[in-house]
């Protein structure tokens, strides 16, 4: 189906991959449907996984637990979060999401643009931080988190 004549979009129809992070089921974006302003991914995390420090420079995001906890970083700050909680992360704000519990994450990521012009398209995203510091060391003494790949 052309995606600027769809307006649902069922598990079946859900664009279905996995990075080194997540296993996601894309629900929302331009080649599913006409979204110019939306991405919403259904992102499945292992228990003892993490999507380490990162920053999307261009696009603001919503992250909402569906089921288990997000041990959820915005900037140098962090929380816990629960099925039904949020963290918004503003544009080019380094975060990360960590599961250092025995039960896998479900969450939602809404970003926002869905499309970004050319020069901004160019660069990476999301941009890995997470070699560089402090964002190396911040989570000295927590438990260590594995990576799908």
């Amino acid at each position: 189906m052309n995606p600027a004549d769809r307006r649902f979009v069922t598990l079946t129809e859900a664009a279905r991959e996995s990075n080194a992070w997540t296993h996601n089921d894309w629900l929302c974006r331009p080649d599913l449907v006409a979204a110019e302003k939306l991405l919403l991914v259904r992102a499945h995390m292992p228990a003892h996984h993490c999507h380490p420090f990162h920053r999307h420079p261009h696009r603001e995001e919503i992250i909402y637990v569906v089921s288990g906890r997000a041990e959820q970083w915005v900037g140098d700050t962090h929380r816990i979060l629960r099925a039904g909680e949020i963290a918004h992360i503003p544009p080019g704000v380094i975060h990360a999401t960590y599961n250092p519990h025995d039960e896998a994450l479900v969450f939602l990521a809404i970003l926002s643009p869905a499309n970004l012009p050319p020069d901004l398209a160019a660069v990476a995203d999301p941009e890995d931080v997470s070699t560089q510091a402090p964002w190396t060391s911040i989570r000295e003494g927590l438990p260590p988190c594995a990576t799908l790949q």
